[in-house]
């Protein structure tokens, strides 16, 4: 097979009517009648208002206000806003809500409503080796973007999301961890739980199904990333369905995202100086 044949559109069509016959054996054993899909929306949609509503710093602020000492009117807030880690601990409180929404509700849904293993979303290795050239040449382009870009102001600007990463290696390594395994839970729910979920009465399209929630939160950020989500979500679909795993999109979001906050800090000449903040 040369270079340019592994790019025929063909092969990714025929790839949909893989998953389409694979699809097909689970209807086949009476799962015709399956309410998996119909559950996994619902409880995606609760997922996602529970992360979106909850994960910014007001309801944060309100919870310090209720576990004050009582007539202390917001004591703990005001002691916690002084503390160096305060917005690193906003951020924790960002990151918490993604594991609780993407990860920790699914999984109770897998384990006690579908009574299935939870490897069966994703979570095994599958054929991840198989489909490696894929994943780069996914995030290979998007980091040469990034390259680009890295020498605007405005990008730096806005990477990394918090401010201060570069404050120490303690700071710089706490976030990234945060950051990074909000990755991890997003392919989960998005390539994991709904897509598996769906494909039995779907098949191929439940790739599309998935995509639809998976651009609308990307709505906040600019034009261009949030279209781009709707063919990354694509590819990235396929690559989860074919491999049976989500680590292929995890290693390309994951890559793709360090590479962003390390040229913004390496840009701007701002590399930690000590392991502690204090």
């Amino acid at each position: 097979m040369s270079f340019f044949s592994q790019f025929d559109p063909r092969r990714f069509f025929a790839a949909l009517r893989a998953i389409d016959r694979e699809s097909m054996a689970p209807q086949e054993a009476g799962y015709l009648q399956d309410r998996r899909p119909a559950i996994a929306l619902l409880i995606a949609a609760f997922c996602l208002l529970t992360i979106h509503y909850l994960k910014f710093s007001g309801p944060f602020y309100a919870l310090l206000e209720w576990l004050s000492p009582p007539g202390g009117h917001g004591e703990l807030l005001r002691d916690l806003q002084q503390s160096a880690f305060f917005d690193l601990l906003l951020n924790a409180w960002w990151g918490l809500w993604h594991v609780v929404g993407y990860v920790l509700i699914p999984l109770l849904v897998i384990r006690f409503v579908f009574h299935d293993s939870v490897r069966n979303y994703g979570l095994r290795s599958g054929a991840t080796r198989q489909y490696l050239k894929w994943c780069f040449f996914l995030a290979a382009p998007i980091i040469g973007f990034a390259v680009l870009a890295s020498f605007r102001e405005d990008f730096t600007a806005y990477y990394p999301f918090y401010r201060l990463a570069s404050r120490s290696w303690f700071d710089l390594i706490a976030w990234e961890t945060i950051y990074l395994l909000q990755f991890v839970c997003l392919e989960f729910f998005f390539r994991g739980f709904l897509l598996h979920a769906c494909k039995p009465a779907f098949g191929a399209n439940a790739i599309f199904v998935m995509i639809l929630p998976y651009l609308m939160i990307h709505f906040p950020k600019p034009w261009l990333e949030a279209t781009g989500a709707v063919f990354f979500g694509l590819f990235l679909g396929v690559l989860a369905l074919r491999s049976r795993s989500i680590w292929g999109g995890v290693m390309v979001h994951v890559s793709v995202a360090l590479s962003m906050d390390l040229l913004a800090i390496a840009r701007t000449q701002q590399l930690p100086q000590r392991w502690w903040p204090l």
